[in-house]
């Protein structure tokens, strides 16, 4: 998915950086920079994906894949930052000294392809989405603010963001260049840029709470809950704490009490098999701890 968002903004940039060769357009050099962005941020990624895939060692016990969220908190407060301040920066200049679009036409054609390129990119990532979820009523913006995996929200971000940006510089193209106000073009270049940072700052305080230490989705942790208590050995669960060590990596820590009619000659096969029986919940859970929580129950 990465891989296909990266090949289509390469050839969107170079396409869109040719027609403001021939236009001067602020709206669309401020799309050409939308989608180096998006180049450089599909690169960061990259590594991300490579370092995070390393396996575990004697100083990373528990792998690598937090690194995941490093480079793309990067990518929020670098690329996509960089890249907004720069776009309102040169849309201020425009707007400060608005002068005609030259062969407007040359824009909108250059948009509506790159449109077709970011719709294509945006369906494959929201197909994965639709697979993530199984049919659950989550909302896109709620999938955002929920997601573990920053390469899948990345994605939708950037692309649904390209689409709306490509909107902007449509009205923005047709308003300088056919209804006679020169100054849109400026103004949809600073939209665009806002457009851009609003992207950073969502996205960096997303990837800032993973950082921290966030924990499993909920639907996650409660699954693993009652797969325990419905275990006949279990008395009862007293907590399911978790962390996402990456986008593919859960520990789950779990405080329990047995069953008194356990001896405790059991209780180290018992443990084992209930630990089996957590990973089975999502193939994403790695490492499980059993702590006993009291003495066992009758």
């Amino acid at each position: 998915m990465v891989l296909v968002a990266l090949a289509g903004n390469v050839a969107i940039a170079a396409t869109k950086f040719a027609a403001f060769g021939f236009t001067r357009s602020s709206a669309m050099l401020t799309e050409a920079i939308h989608s180096t962005v998006d180049t450089g941020n599909q690169l960061l990624l990259l590594i991300g994906q490579k370092r995070g895939a390393r396996p575990a060692d004697p100083t990373h016990p528990f792998g690598y894949g937090m690194e995941v969220y490093f480079w793309s908190f990067i990518v929020a407060l670098m690329v996509f930052i960089l890249g907004g301040g720069v776009s309102v920066w040169q849309g201020l200049g425009k707007l400060m000294h608005p002068t005609p679009i030259a062969r407007p036409w040359i824009n909108l054609v250059v948009l509506a392809v790159s449109a077709l390129f970011e719709g294509s990119s945006f369906r494959v990532a929201y197909r994965a989405f639709r697979k993530m979820v199984q049919g659950r009523d989550v909302r896109l913006l709620q999938f955002l603010s929920i997601s573990k995996d920053p390469n899948l929200f990345a994605t939708l971000l950037e692309d649904g963001g390209a689409l709306i940006g490509i909107s902007l510089a449509a009205i923005g193209t047709v308003a300088a260049g056919w209804l006679g106000m020169p100054w849109a073009d400026g103004a949809a270049s600073v939209a665009i840029g806002v457009l851009l940072l609003a992207v950073a700052i969502f996205m960096a305080n997303e990837i800032r709470s993973l950082i921290a230490g966030e924990a499993a989705a909920p639907v996650v942790v409660e699954a693993t809950h009652r797969a325990l208590t419905a275990d006949p050995r279990v008395a009862s669960v007293t907590e399911v704490a978790s962390l996402q060590l990456g986008p593919r990596k859960i520990l789950i820590a779990i405080t329990l009490r047995f069953r008194a009619s356990l001896g405790t000659e059991d209780l180290e096969g018992v443990s084992d098999e209930l630990v089996r029986l957590a990973r089975t919940v999502d193939s994403r859970i790695c490492d499980v701890y059993l702590r006993p929580g009291g003495p066992r129950a009758k």
